[in-house]
């Protein structure tokens, strides 16, 4: 008997029959001239385009997230694009909504972010690679802003910044530790004033967050603005409209702005924008990619980074606050592989069939569903299915989320495409299509104390006892609610191997208090950063990088990304 031969995420994605994007564009009667098109298969749709939709109806939207994330994967931009293949299998017109990879992850843990298995977007090495160069025009401007800085301080410093008061720090789209503590300056007065300071990812990023958020070069530019670099020595803040930065910044990012659209491996239309990480910011794609989906299609199917306790919980409490939308309906994403890791199996072990772990681990997707339910949206549990899943293990599984009301459905989309997800897209309809007795809620109001909003989420979201910290974070919070800011939603940096702030606690950790590290002012994204525990906002690269695998082949072609 032959051994199949199990092919590769690049593999498959090269051997896809790939449409030209204006065959795509077609099929949402996106007219060619409000495309902009990079090479034949990859487009940006025009603002004016998405400007001329205002007021039409909108489809649902459906947010798909998952478990505590554990190194066995869980597979949530698979399940989304396998669901959106599906829901068109079934006669709905689909569209899906991702956020942009990093080149961070992808050359550090990932090797590509675009999907898997027979449920990617495609053209899948542009998108994992530079794409529409969308990184890099942000990149550039959140350092464009830190030069303007750094030369008003040689300049003169009319402003009166002080030197130890600057919060604005440069990025670069990488994992690289060696960069998140730096000196800058150095060599003699002609290269600027000595200080301390230090990179972050460019997806932790305060103008990817503002580019995610903004519907129109207008917002973007004011709110681009109000972006807080530095404080006077009399700690009043200093913008970066103060600077005069913010029009030059929003040049650089004029033709970012707008949606790339590009296609599954089933031809079916999916808009990648945007890629704000969800443990170190909100985690989710454009606003402007979003709503243009959802006025062109009946479902929109969206993503939110890692856990629900991360890219869920700032979905609803944030995006969906600021952006005027509501989810029909979630999916919650979880492996028979994840929960037995959350049960105590070790990475190795994971192949063995254990439903007794599977039984102890479960406790992690409960406290997610439970989580869920306080925001008054229906739910539907997709077992993402490895082939080493056992039925006894799936049924652990299925037996306990029927006792918690709720529905899951075993889904084999990486295998089959869309047809693997066929059943899970009949339970999301029916879940979005049926009348709803509850109003959907967000977990704190606007008028809420910024304590108590971070309070409420690590109690509610984390199952934590309470939160502390020490006298000087404590007065950062009063200090930012003093400046008028005690309104705006929290954006919660924290880990995302775990329900706590400690990521050896996996499955549903009990009797901890969360602790605030810090926290800071996001004025122009309108929220509140909490850095929570050891959580770093620049990523660094494991023993052994996936970078060492990627290359190119004698043929030319790259080989690596998985």
């Amino acid at each position: 008997m032959t051994k199949k031969t199990v092919l590769s995420d690049i593999e498959i994605a090269r051997a896809a029959k790939i449409k030209r994007i204006g065959e795509i564009a077609a099929k949402l009667n996106i007219p060619e001239e409000d495309l902009d098109q990079y090479g034949h298969y990859k487009a940006k749709v025009s603002l004016d385009y998405f400007h001329s939709l205002a007021g039409a109806p909108a489809g649902k939207l459906i947010l798909v997230t998952a478990i505590s994330p554990t190194p066995a994967g869980e597979g949530k931009t698979t399940t989304t694009v396998g669901l959106g293949d599906a829901l068109n299998r079934i006669g709905k017109r689909a569209i899906i909504c991702l956020r942009e990879p990093s080149l961070g992850p992808c050359f550090g843990v990932k090797g590509g972010a675009a999907g898997g298995g027979y449920a990617q977007v495609i053209p899948m090495e542009d998108i994992n690679l530079h794409f529409t160069g969308d990184f890099h025009a942000i990149g550039t401007a959140h350092n464009l802003l830190a030069a303007m800085l750094d030369n008003h301080l040689k300049q003169g410093n009319a402003l009166n910044i002080d030197v130890n008061r600057v919060v604005w720090r440069r990025v670069v789209d990488m994992n690289d530790r060696a960069l998140r503590s730096v000196t800058l300056g150095l060599g003699g007065f002609a290269n600027g004033i000595p200080r301390e300071s230090g990179y972050d990812i460019t997806v932790a990023s305060e103008v990817m967050a503002i580019f995610c958020l903004s519907e129109s070069l207008k917002e973007l530019r004011e709110r681009l603005g109000k972006i807080v670099v530095a404080y006077t020595r009399d700690k009043k803040p200093v913008t970066a409209a103060d600077l005069k930065a913010h029009g030059a910044m929003t040049v650089l990012l004029k033709d970012a702005l707008k949606p790339n659209l590009v296609q599954t491996l089933e031809n079916n239309p999916a808009f990648v924008h945007g890629g704000p990480f969800a443990n170190i910011a909100h985690g989710c794609n454009s606003v402007l990619a979003t709503k243009l989906s959802m006025r062109l299609g009946d479902y929109t199917v969206t993503e939110a980074g890692f856990g629900a306790d991360l890219g869920a919980e700032k979905f609803l409490n944030i995006k969906c606050r600021k952006a005027g939308i509501q989810p029909g309906a979630i999916v919650l994403v979880a492996t028979v592989r994840a929960l037995k890791m959350h049960g105590g199996v070790a990475k190795a072990d994971l192949g063995k069939p254990d439903p007794a772990a599977v039984e102890k681990g479960i406790v992690n997707l409960e406290k997610h569903l439970e989580n869920i339910r306080l925001f008054n949206v229906p739910a539907v549990v997709a077992i993402n299915h490895f082939t080493s899943d056992t039925d006894e293990e799936v049924a652990v599984i299925e037996n306990r989320c029927k006792a918690l009301g709720v529905q899951a459905i075993k889904a084999d989309h990486w295998a089959r495409g869309g047809a693997g997800a066929e059943n899970l897209a009949r339970a999301v309809v029916e879940l979005a299509e049926r009348p709803r007795s509850n109003e959907f809620q967000f977990l704190y109001t606007d008028e809420m104390s910024l304590w108590n909003k971070v309070r409420a989420i690590a109690q509610n979201i984390y199952g934590a006892d309470n939160i502390m910290a020490d006298v000087k974070v404590r007065q950062k919070f009063k200090d930012i609610e003093a400046a008028g800011h005690g309104n705006l939603p929290v954006c919660m940096a924290k880990t995302q191997y775990s329900l706590s702030t400690d990521p050896a606690l996996l499955g549903r950790p009990k009797n901890f208090d969360v602790p605030i590290r810090d926290v800071k002012l996001s004025a122009g994204a309108g929220f509140v950063v909490v850095l929570l525990g050891d959580i770093m906002t620049m990523p660094g690269l494991p023993k052994v990088p996936a970078a060492e695998v990627i290359d190119l082949n004698e043929a030319g072609e790259i080989v690596g990304l998985f």
